[in-house]
């Protein structure tokens, strides 16, 4: 017998508001592209009709609105495929409708707010950063529907550097390039950024670390200074609206709809100069704000769901902005791992720093858990097995995870006890010396099964002074945010006059403790990471939060490469110091020990006398030598390293042992004096002894 195999027959083609239309695809979801139409696929538990509204790209009045048949509907999804739709000049947004329950706010459903799609790609109307010539339009947040695959990254992948060999170099997009000295083209966008590879590649840092391109509004919270006329816009951008969108307002072709290509392009090309990409993620809150703040999207498609609520349906505000993420409920989560593998898979980044991550560990009740799933998905996702994952371990409600961060052997921290020892120790401080030796040694007190490769060790970051206003204020001065914000326990030290000076002496202390910070920095264990700017004695005029400075004072001034020449220089020998030796790069800490028999311990601690270290609180003098035999668990080998550090006012005279295996000690630098230029390390004329003036650090090379 012969059986004949019928085809089942196509969908029927329904006629709706004069489209030709069928049911869609559940997933993906937001719009995709399906042959003869565009998918249009959104998530809502609770709504109880859903409409798609379509526009022409700069119109404020919608073209057609088609309501999704119930029938269409697929359990909590509402998909539907429009057929023969030119996608190139559509915009969209969704209305939503639902229950609203009396007296409480826990649904906020309606139908007359068009809202933004959650898993937009493109975001129309802030294609130009600082500008909206129709506010009524760029206010509905509408999404744009785009080919993302037709980029072509050859055969580039996230480089997988392993993490303990990076240097990170935290930058803003726009602030990196938008100063008039910057010398680029379309100043401030992703393609200026582009044209300053060869910058980082000099410099010597191997990663990158953007501060949020998630697309955002920088004219929420926006306000006139009125003595100066000056707007404050949101510069940062840690206030989300689309997770999936790049932020066009960052493209030189943003307005031709082109930051999409753009960005991938900037990826690529680090890539091919050996840069990774990171980026800084916000998953904590959005900008909808609290039960006073805009409904844009999350609020009026599944309020419940993706925010955490009181039981009379406010806000629990534990991001300080107004709002918090219900990151571990599973629709979220679900939304959180597709952001992440879309932004692995089809744009090649190389890792994220999660902002205020502690939020993660959050249950739909705002309780902490002990094993949060979200946190469990990303650390064992297949498609993010290599990708970095770093926790800024807090939340503003006093979640303080630093060392206890649920991170599975995964996750690397934000070491903010790291900066504050080492910003207490530079000063002179008491009492530091016993947590500057855990530091040095990648944090085993907080890290003691995950090892160094779990710090990001940093002094100073986007959030706080920079390094030149660390050592130039003892107070913040934020006056310009027309507000009290920024924090007001610094560990900060002004050298001895408060703000700019002509003093010279001033002035090259100044540097002296600018560099002593970045050796610090370079001859720890675990991951450095340094601020755009610092490198030249970027300055903020004191201002620690400037969150709302889209101007020079957040802006890199390029000119400062000539003003500071010689700090630059420093830090591209720090930089090269470190990837020149791997002994200052292990993965694992380091024991005190000679445990390979190798002529002496992996790492020995000394004090003015070898092997003689002042654990006091008083003291705030030590040193430190490695063995080189013992780099990357012996499996290299390296020189030796000796570092001796000075934090008192007066000279000290540091007894040397001897260096390992009948080498002789070669100076690479005294900050107390004046640095070699020539890249030379000459031997030092005295094997026995070596002077440091009051706040300087010494790092000697044994071979």
């Amino acid at each position: 017998m012969v059986f004949q195999i019928e085809h089942p027959p196509l969908t029927a083609v329904d006629q709706i508001a004069g489209f030709n239309v069928r049911p869609g695809n559940p997933l993906p979801f937001g719009a995709s592209f399906v042959p003869n139409g565009i998918n249009f696929s959104v998530y809502s538990y609770h709504a109880t009709a859903c409409t798609l509204v379509l526009f022409r790209r700069g119109e404020f009045q919608p073209f057609a609105e088609i309501p999704i048949p119930e029938s269409y509907r697929l359990g909590s999804v509402f998909p539907i495929t429009v057929l023969d739709l030119d996608y190139s000049t559509i915009e969209y947004g969704y209305r939503m409708d639902g229950p609203q329950l009396e007296g409480e706010n826990l649904h906020r459903f309606d139908p007359s707010k068009i809202l933004l799609d959650p898993y937009a790609k493109a975001v129309g109307g802030r294609e130009i950063w600082g500008t909206h010539p129709n506010y009524e339009v760029i206010s509905q947040h509408r999404a744009r529907i785009v080919r993302v695959d037709d980029f072509d990254w050859g055969v580039d992948r996230p480089l997988e550097t392993p993490i303990e060999d990076l240097v990170i170099y935290e930058l803003h997009v726009r602030g990196f390039t938008k100063h008039a000295s910057s010398g680029v083209d379309s100043a401030g966008t992703y393609q200026a950024l582009c044209q300053k590879i060869p910058y980082l590649k000099a410099l010597g840092i191997n990663a990158i670390e953007l501060m949020p391109i998630f697309e955002f509004d920088e004219f929420e919270h926006s306000r006139i200074n009125e003595k100066t006329g000056e707007m404050l816009l949101n510069y940062w951008g840690y206030s989300p609206v689309a997770f999936f969108a790049p932020k066009a307002g960052f493209a030189a072709t943003g307005a031709t709809g082109g930051e999409i290509n753009e960005l991938k392009l900037l990826i690529k090309t680090m890539h091919e100069h050996g840069i990774e990409v990171i980026l800084d993620v916000v998953f904590n809150h959005t900008a909808e704000g609290n039960e006073k703040g805009p409904t844009i999207s999350f609020k009026g498609i599944d309020n419940s769901t993706y925010y955490i609520l009181t039981p009379e349906g406010y806000y629990y505000n534990f991001s300080g902005t107004g709002n918090t993420f219900n990151c571990n409920h599973p629709t979220v989560q679900s939304f959180i791992m597709d952001c992440l593998r879309y932004w692995v898979a089809e744009y090649h980044v190389d890792g994220f720093r999660f902002d205020l991550a502690s939020i993660m560990t959050r249950d739909t009740e705002g309780m902490p858990m002990g094993d949060p799933p979200l946190l469990r998905k990303m650390a064992f996702d297949p498609i993010l097995a290599r990708t970095k994952l770093i926790a800024e371990p807090w939340d503003a409600d006093g979640l303080y995870h630093l060392g206890s961060f649920p991170a599975y052997k995964r996750w690397a921290e934000w070491n903010g006890f790291y900066r504050d020892t080492m910003r207490q120790f530079m000063k002179g401080d008491f009492g530091q010396i016993t947590e500057v030796c855990q530091a040095i040694l990648g944090s085993p007190h907080l890290y003691p099964g995950r090892g160094p490769i779990a710090t990001i060790n940093f002094i100073t970051a986007h959030d706080g002074f920079t390094m030149m206003d660390l050592v130039s204020y003892n107070e913040k001065q934020n006056a310009k945010n027309l507000e009290e914000s920024g924090a007001n326990d610094n560990h900060s030290w002004n050298s001895g006059h408060e703000g700019p000076t002509d003093d010279p002496e001033i002035g090259a202390f100044r540097l002296r403790r600018i560099k002593n910070a970045l050796l610090l920095l370079m001859v720890s264990q675990g991951t450095p990471m340094i601020l755009m700017g610092d490198e030249i004695g970027r300055t903020q005029q004191g201002n620690n939060n400037t969150y709302a400075q889209d101007n020079e004072i957040s802006w890199f001034n390029w000119d400062l490469l000539t003003e500071h020449a010689e700090l630059y220089q420093f830090f591209k020998d720090a930089i090269a110091l470190r990837m020149a030796h791997p002994v200052l790069r292990n993965g694992h800490f380091l024991r005190g020990e000679d445990y390979m028999d190798k002529g002496a311990p992996d790492i020995s601690w000394h004090g003015v006398k070898p092997f003689e270290p002042d654990w006091s609180d008083q003291s705030r003098t030590l040193a430190f030598m490695l063995n080189g035999e013992y780099a990357k668990s012996g499996l290299t080998k390296d020189d030796h390293l000796y570092v001796a550090m000075n934090m008192h006012s007066e000279t000290i005279t540091f007894a040397l042992p001897p260096a390992p295996n009948q080498t002789m000690w070669h100076l690479f630098t005294n900050t107390g004096e004046t640095h070699p230029t020539d890249g030379q390390t000459p031997h030092l004329e005295h094997q026995q002894e070596i002077n440091l003036i009051g706040y300087s650090i010494a790092v000697l090379i044994g071979k």
